[in-house]
């Protein structure tokens, strides 16, 4: 076992995947839709980006589907 986990917490997670096996990608996909925004925001704001100002405002209004955190996003860089 090379996770850093012993074997009981290994079983626990390979049967996590097994039960759910959407939500390790959703996870993922959640990962990929966070950096596309924030290198848009780095592109945009170039050295006045803040990472505590994006983190801010991704997390802001708590867990939201990514469509809407995409739209709420942008709407801070129309301004």
């Amino acid at each position: 076992y090379y996770t850093g986990k012993n074997k009981d917490a290994c079983a626990v997670e390979v049967d996590r995947y097994i039960v759910m096996p959407g939500q390790a990608t959703s996870y993922k996909i959640g990962e990929l839709k966070i950096l596309e925004l924030r290198k848009k925001f780095e592109d945009v704001q170039g050295e006045n980006f803040d990472i505590r100002d994006f983190h801010d405002l991704i997390l802001r209004n708590g867990a939201l589907p990514l469509n809407v955190l995409e739209d709420y996003a942008n709407s801070f860089l129309n301004q």
